[in-house]
């Protein structure tokens, strides 16, 4: 499974930004996708995270009530919608997707290669 994240940039604080990310090769193997972030001097957190149908959501409680994630099976890509933006979001978002359980927290086997997200105050 490769992943190409796209969607990341400059914004103010307050701001909004919207995460792409669209998985190719072995799709069928996945089930499910998720966002990861790492700020400079931090470990790698888990934002956000979907089933492979959608119905069942996680996220970190940073991301509660501020990001949504949704996904389009047909075209096998995860999004992060991004709103009321704050400088701590800074950091390297990463697409991933999980081949290994139906879990929505652990087991994560693939990774993009990330996208910058920059929140200026």
């Amino acid at each position: 499974v490769q992943l190409q994240a796209s969607g990341g940039g400059l914004v103010q604080a307050g701001g909004s930004l919207r995460l792409s990310c669209v998985a190719s090769g072995r799709t069928g193997s996945i089930y499910g996708m998720g966002w990861f972030r790492q700020a400079p001097g931090k470990e790698r957190e888990l934002v956000g995270s979907i089933s492979l149908s959608g119905a069942r959501t996680y996220y970190s409680d940073s991301a509660k009530g501020r990001f949504t994630i949704s996904r389009n099976i047909r075209e096998s890509a995860v999004y992060l919608q991004m709103n009321i933006l704050k400088p701590d979001d800074t950091a390297l978002y990463y697409c991933s997707a999980n081949s290994r359980s139906y879990d929505l927290t652990t087991g994560f086997t693939h990774w993009g290669q990330g996208t910058q997200v920059t929140v200026s105050s």
